[in-house]
């Protein structure tokens, strides 16, 4: 297992701010995270310069993309017959931060992305919390273990020399000609139920109607789609050569709520003026994209700010906070012996707030009560669980040449086993995709060779604990991605729903010169086949799974080099889509917006309210930068 490559470097625009001018900022603000700020004309694109492409001549027929590596040959059960393989990232060997050398500007004001990776949650997404998390200063040192492998190796395969590469290369270039595409088997076409709140991937029931399908969801598409900048919060300052954990971001009624350097922070929604702030000791380690019915969420924090000579105080504070009145409500501890556990992940379902780690999970009652904690005679231990309707335990047993997980579906209130799914040995890590219906994602045998963490679903039966269907998701074809390690809640780009696994494809080619795209394709949790459902998400556009809303399905569309991205809403039964948000297409807002890809950026969407924020505060390169933590959308 080779070393998790560094998060993503954030390609933000040239030149100074956008959008409407924003208020004047407390007197009590910390110095790191200016108010929002107005900038120029958004009509006006920013001065070309370092990282932003010169305008091409002509538009409409932009100049190819850089060229990238060429893709692996298909594999794996389930691999469509005449698809090509896309292209898995290449991993950087050390942690770049942003401008690092080698990393190119993509075409038309499109970052490159980096290759997926390891710690950093968020939803992702979910809307979830992006990847490729590197420990150093301000992240928490995680356990020595082994990890996935690195981007664009294969598990366990030999690479190829390159010319076998540009062999290979050539021969998909010429299938895609003759084929004109990607093909995907379908078969199936049973209606379940499921249901989901914002800002989550797997969520509670939904309500049948007469045709077998779930009942509509509550976002409605508005009048005029057309959004604009709401407001955009300027990214925190950061001292010295680091990199710090902003993991976290939620959204109420009456606020979007986002973790800056060691504080949270809630905004109007609209207007984007600070409504409130929690200051924390130090930095935040995760965030629970669980919200209870009366907004509490919970957070691990460190008790301290880093520093060179101390990179890290352990992720030991767990609290709860509560996101309407802007308040920590009580913080914890959990103790082995006489040292604090350092725990690794955070999640909540109903009134229990549960922590996992290598020594053993604990899990407290909103109320502040103690549930229950690592017992030093268990030979097995709790590495996390999954939250939202249900709460779901990984429970690792045998020695680590003998692992074997147990996916235990248990009583929040006592901790007591419902039912019991057992792993097949070897499997190292899982990820819980959805607690209610149960889905787990792993990479067995670390086949997947992409760094995604997914080879195949397993989707279980909560009340009896046996396999429902298995469901192969080669990480070629598939752009979903789970981390697993540590985190086991931290997976993007997927949703469920309808009793479906909803799954965007890896991009390949469309129809326009130079044009890249991408669909969703929907699995049956019962059977494991594809329905025959496909959302396409356009020439130029790439399509991503964001959350349920009932029986609908909400996705954002990532623009091409000459327009807006666009929220959709595709109904579960028809596959009908709807467009509920569409962003500006100017240069300075397009370029803030694609510098936070849904990869490694967190999306929430609800009411015609989009935000984008990234997990991860670095030093700017140049004064000249202008970064943004957050930046937030709106219809009229």
């Amino acid at each position: 297992m080779t070393q998790p490559p560094p998060p993503p470097p954030q390609q933000p625009p040239q030149g100074g701010g956008f959008g409407p001018p924003q208020g004047q900022p407390p007197q009590d603000q910390p110095p790191q995270t200016p108010p929002p700020a107005a900038g120029p004309n958004l009509g006006k694109a920013p001065e070309p310069g370092y990282g932003y492409p010169q305008a091409p001549q002509a538009p409409q027929t932009p100049p190819p993309a850089a060229p990238q590596n060429p893709p692996q040959p298909p594999a794996g059960y389930g691999y469509p017959q005449g698809a090509p393989a896309p292209q898995p990232p290449q991993a950087p060997q050390t942690p770049p931060g942003y401008g690092y050398p080698g990393q190119q500007p993509g075409p038309y004001g499109q970052p490159q992305q980096a290759p997926y990776g390891q710690p950093g949650y968020g939803q992702p997404g979910f809307g979830q919390p992006g990847y490729g998390q590197q420990p150093g200063y301000g992240y928490p040192q995680q356990p020595t273990m082994p990890y996935q492998p690195q981007a664009g190796q294969p598990g366990g395969g030999k690479k190829l020399n390159a010319q076998m590469l540009i062999i290979v290369a050539a021969v998909v270039a010429i299938a895609l000609i003759i084929g004109g595409g990607v093909w995907y088997a379908s078969s199936g076409k049973d209606e379940g139920k499921q249901n989901d709140t914002a800002g989550q991937s797997g969520g509670t029931g939904g309500t049948d109607d007469d045709n077998g399908g779930t009942t509509s969801g509550k976002e409605k598409a508005p009048s005029d789609p057309s959004a604009k900048v709401l407001f955009q919060v300027p990214a925190p300052e950061v001292k010295n050569d680091s990199t710090v954990v902003v993991s976290g971001s939620w959204l109420t009624d009456k606020a979007y709520v986002k973790s800056g350097i060691a504080r949270i922070v809630g905004y109007d929604r609209d207007k984007g003026g600070e409504l409130w702030k929690i200051p924390l000791a130090g930095p935040v380690c995760q965030a629970s994209r669980h919200v209870t019915d009366d907004n509490l969420t919970a957070v691990l924090y460190q008790p301290a700010m880093p520093t060179k000579a101390d990179p890290s105080h352990g992720c030991s504070q767990i609290a709860l906070i509560d996101l309407d009145a802007g308040k920590r409500l009580w913080t914890k501890t959990v103790k082995t012996g006489d040292q604090l556990i350092n725990f690794d992940n955070i999640t909540l379902s109903g009134k229990t707030v549960a922590v996992g780690s290598t020594s053993g999970g604990a899990a407290f009652d909103v109320s502040g009560k103690l549930l229950w904690s690592p017992k030093p005679a268990d030979s097995c231990y709790d590495a996390g669980y999954g939250g939202g309707d249900k709460l779901v335990a990984v429970r690792k047993c045998g020695s680590y040449d003998q692992r074997q997980l147990h996916i235990q579906t248990i009583d929040p209130k006592s901790g007591k086993v419902i039912s019991e799914y057992k792993m097949t040995e070897g499997i190292e890590y899982a990820s819980i995709v959805s607690t209610n219906p149960l889905v787990v994602a792993a990479d067995v045998g670390d086949s997947a060779g992409d760094g995604s963490g997914i080879s195949d679903f397993f989707s279980i039966d909560s009340r009896t604990g046996k396999l429902r269907t298995r469901i192969s998701a080669p990480g070629e074809q598939f752009a979903a991605r789970c981390e697993g390690i540590t985190r086991v809640e931290a997976c993007n780009l997927l949703a469920v729903g309808n009793d479906r696994l909803y799954l965007p494809t890896e991009e390949h080619d469309g129809t326009g010169k130079y044009s890249q795209t991408n669909e969703i394709v929907a699995f049956d949790l019962a059977t494991g086949k594809q329905t025959g459902q496909r959302a396409d998400a356009g020439d130029g556009y790439t399509i991503s799974p964001l959350r349920m809303d009932g029986g609908n399905l909400i996705a954002y569309k990532r623009p091409p080099y000459d327009k807006g991205g666009q929220v959709v809403s595709i109904s579960g039964t028809g596959f009908k889509e709807t467009t509920l948000l569409q962003n500006p297409a100017t240069d300075a807002v397009r370029d803030v917006e694609t510098s936070m890809s849904p990869e490694y950026s967190e999306f929430l969407y609800a009411e015609g309210h989009l935000f984008m924020s990234k997990v991860y505060a670095s030093k700017r390169s140049t004064v000249r930068e202008k970064e943004y933590l957050a930046v937030g959308f709106g219809t009229s």
